[in-house]
């Protein structure tokens, strides 16, 4: 039996016991970008969120990318999302490798030269990557200067939030 076998077998006990009444179109108040890292599965429940209040967006390094910001703006301009975390965490598997080191491992067990995904994130520090990621959310056009951005690392073996300040840089004008 595999893994997927199981859970669907389990699937059938459980959705007996499911409520429908949560089944209507999703109102989320939060959204938060964080790591798809199954450590960080709890930490909706950790920040005392409800489930249907938070719009969890998960990627491998908690990553702003073309998919997460689309996944953003979505949730802020459709589902009437008016906060947005992005939470990335200490001892990240992205941070024990460079992109180039994948690349080379990939090229050498397959043979092959990939062209996408043309890079894959990766970061030596986790309060640093987050800096990047919320201002990248910040910066987007599409997303409301009034939807506030913060950025957390989540301490694994603790279950703390740290907050990472982050400071707009000042762009000097043109001229």
């Amino acid at each position: 039996m595999s893994i997927t076998d199981d859970a669907l077998r389990a699937n059938a006990t459980l959705a007996g016991d499911y409520d429908p009444a949560g089944a209507g179109p999703p109102a989320p108040k939060i959204a938060i970008v964080t790591c798809a890292d199954p450590r960080l599965s709890g930490v909706v429940r950790l920040m005392g969120l409800a489930d249907a209040d938070v719009d969890l967006i998960r990627n491998v390094g908690t990553v702003i990318d073309d998919d997460a910001m689309r996944s953003l703006i979505v949730s802020t301009r459709m589902l009437g999302t008016r906060e947005i975390l992005v939470i990335n965490h200490d001892d990240c598997g992205l941070s024990r490798f460079s992109g180039d080191d994948l690349v080379e491992r990939l090229r050498a067990e397959t043979g092959r030269y990939p062209i996408a995904p043309a890079q894959f994130f990766t970061f030596t520090d986790a309060e640093r990557n987050t800096r990047e990621q919320v201002l990248k959310v910040r910066s987007h056009p599409w997303i409301s200067p009034d939807v506030p951005v913060r950025g957390f690392v989540f301490g694994v073996r603790t279950g703390r939030l740290t907050e990472v300040l982050v400071e707009d840089p000042v762009v000097p004008a043109a001229g």
